[in-house]
């Protein structure tokens, strides 16, 4: 399989002498444990990995009463972070990994840039001793699993294909003046609100499972759903969901029986 030109794919000059230097002394942002479990596993790390993308969002509005979701915002933080993810990728492909382990989603943003963030990928490389773990695209894989649970999903005949991803920057209507009187002191069900929440969490893990299914996998560990307002205000909410795509490595693997642990602590 060749391997693209990482330049061509946003992978700054600066990187590509990082990866070099990575060829001699790996570096990873796993813990010691999880570390040494992910060698366990039968795989080598081979270096951290990045992808970054300084991202212009822009503005939608939301009708006051109204709630609905705002596809613009949507878009847009789903296409920054599908920009990190592919560099961060290319980052790995560079390094000949089979996939990336321990991945985190960052987004952070800036005074200096009004409506501006940037979105990063970061995770550590590795490579299995023996074969290949590549999915079936060629593509390396990406999970976000902790090292422990990535040694548990391998030793149980598993593999990661992809960190998998779907969200909906959602608007939710505010309350009239009488609803908010009639509401005033009272333990009652708001169903507005219950119904945007709920539709705008289904629209996210909707992708989310859409994304799966476009990497033939047979289903999804490690699942979060993230609300976050970000700089939009209280009323302006992306519902984030993610996780790893998995898929069994061979149909007739057998799942260890779980093993008791007994805690020492008081």
């Amino acid at each position: 399989m060749s391997v693209p030109n990482p330049g061509a794919v946003g992978v700054p000059a600066e990187a590509l002498t990082r990866l070099q230097e990575a060829r001699r002394l790996f570096t990873s942002d796993l813990s010691v444990n999880e570390f040494l479990l992910v060698r366990e596993a039968g795989f080598h790390p081979l270096g951290l990995v990045v992808g970054s993308s300084i991202y212009h969002i822009g503005f939608q509005a939301g009708r006051w009463s109204k709630s609905q979701e705002l596809q613009t915002l949507t878009q847009a933080m789903y296409h920054a972070r599908e920009l990190a993810m592919s560099r961060m990728e290319a980052e790995a492909d560079t390094l000949g990994a089979d996939g990336v382990v321990g991945v985190r989603l960052d987004i952070n943003f800036y005074e200096w840039g009004q409506g501006t963030a940037e979105f990063i990928a970061l995770g550590t490389a590795v490579k299995a001793a023996e074969g290949s773990y590549r999915t079936p695209a060629g593509k390396p894989f990406t999970s976000d699993l902790s090292g422990q649970d990535f040694w548990v999903l391998a030793r149980a005949g598993y593999v990661p294909l992809a960190l998998v991803m779907g969200n909906c920057v959602y608007h939710v209507a505010h309350q009239s003046v009488s609803q908010w009187f009639s509401n005033l002191g009272g333990n009652v069900e708001m169903p507005n609100f219950t119904q945007a929440l709920y539709e705008a969490r289904e629209l996210a893990m909707a992708r989310m499972q859409a994304e799966a299914e476009q990497v033939q996998a047979q289903g999804i560990v490690g699942v979060r759903i993230e609300e976050k307002s970000h700089v939009w205000g209280g009323h302006t909410i992306e519902f984030f969901a993610v996780g790893t795509a998995v898929r069994p490595l061979r149909e007739d693997h057998q799942v260890p029986p779980p093993e008791m642990v007994l805690s020492l602590d008081s």
